[in-house]
This record gives structure tokens, C-alpha cells and sequence, in this order.
């Protein structure tokens, strides 16, 4: 009986040396940093240590077969801080689900290097400055929600280019120039764009500058 307990121990020592460690690794150490940036008074990331194997076996992360991230689910969590750029290192991620927080501070361009994310929700935080152009680098975007923040400045209209883009809604936010009206924007309703005292439309195309009522 000992000698098949040492057996499983053997086994199960083999797997976790075989398992990509989370120190050393870009993808726990991106997950890491932004652990450190939140506050987190539930500590609903208690379990994302980076000196225990892969991020894998975090609570709130999901992975592929290969060991890489492919969620993150920190939706309604009661964190607080801000999002880091080195979320951009999580080439496999498909969802960022970080809505209803208290998140502050700027989308980091680096979101717009996550190929492979289906889902950015951001909704209902505290999230101010501009949505960046560079999102519209995300071909594989299905759904995008930034509304109840504090966002400012124009609709890119890099995201017209998103063909796989389906949901859209920056409603209540402080946006300004026009509501795309090309590409996928030709479905999304009028009212996922409500409550931006500066933003028109929808626009027609060539007639109004699509900053127009930006400073």
C-alpha cells in the first residue's frame, strides 16, 4: 500500500514539473500585474500565486488544453485600481469579463495586440479617456460593451472594420462626434449609444466629420 502511495506521488510530482510554472511564465506574470494593480477586499484572487503552478490553477481563470488562458472572469468582484498593459500578452484570451467593478484609469492600447478575444467587457466601472483605435485590430471581436463608464472622445472607426462585431454599447459614457453607421454598426441599435450628451447621429456618410463636438 505505501509503495503505491509513493507511486502516485511520483506520478503527480512528474505532472506539476511538467505543468509551465506561473513565475517564468508571460501569461501569469500579465495575470500577476494586474493583481497587483486592484484592490481587492474580497480577495476573490487569493489563489493567484504566482509561486503555485500555471495561472491554470486560478480561480476566475480558464485554459485551453494547452495550458493557456483563455478567460478571465472578474465580473461584479468589487475590485478597484486599474488595468495594465500587460493584459496584451494573453494571445490566447477570448473573454475579459471585468464588468461592474470600480475600475478606473484608461483602456491600455495593448488590449487591442489579444487576436484571438471574443468578448471585452468592461461595463460599469469608472474607466475614463478615449476607446482605442487600436481595438479595431480585435478580427475576432464578437461582443463589446464600455457603457456606464467614463469614456471620452470619438467612436474609432477602425471597430466599422470588426465583420464579426455583433453587440456593441457605449451608452452612458461622455462620447462625442458621430454613431458609425458602415460595417457592423449598420445593426446595433441607436439606443446602445444613448446618453452621451455630445454624440450625434447616426452619421451620413461624408456629410459630418466623425469627431465633430470633440475638443
Amino acid at each position: 500500500m505505501a509503495a503505491r502511495g509513493l507511486l502516485l506521488f511520483g506520478v503527480l510530482a512528474v505532472v506539476l514539473l511538467l505543468m509551465p510554472k506561473a513565475r517564468g511564465n508571460s501569461e501569469g506574470d500579465a495575470l500577476h500585474a494586474l493583481r497587483r494593480s486592484l484592490t481587492d477586499p474580497g480577495n476573490v484572487l487569493q489563489s493567484w500565486d504566482p509561486n503555485l503552478v500555471n495561472p491554470c490553477t486560478w480561480f476566475h481563470i480558464t485554459c485551453n488544453q494547452d495550458y493557456r488562458v483563455t478567460r478571465v472572469d472578474l465580473g461584479n468582484s468589487n475590485l478597484s485600481g486599474h488595468l495594465v498593459p500587460e493584459l496584451g500578452k494573453l494571445e490566447y484570451l477570448q473573454y475579459l469579463e471585468l464588468y461592474k467593478n470600480n475600475i478606473q484609469g484608461e483602456i491600455p492600447a495593448e488590449l487591442g495586440e489579444l487576436k484571438s478575444l471574443i468578448s471585452l467587457d468592461l461595463y460599469n466601472n469608472n474607466i475614463s479617456g478615449e476607446i482605442p483605435p487600436c481595438l479595431g485590430n480585435l478580427k475576432s471581436l464578437i461582443f463589446l460593451r464600455l457603457n456606464d463608464n467614463k469614456l471620452r472622445g470619438p467612436i474609432p472607426r477602425t471597430l466599422a472594420g470588426i465583420s464579426t462585431l455583433k453587440v456593441v454599447d457605449v451608452s452612458n459614457n461622455n462620447l462625442c462626434g458621430t454613431i458609425p453607421s458602415s460595417g457592423p454598426f449598420e445593426h446595433i441599435p441607436l439606443n446602445n449609444f444613448e446618453n452621451n450628451p455630445l454624440l450625434e447621429g447616426p452619421e451620413l456618410q461624408g456629410l459630418a466629420s466623425y469627431d465633430k463636438n470633440c475638443s
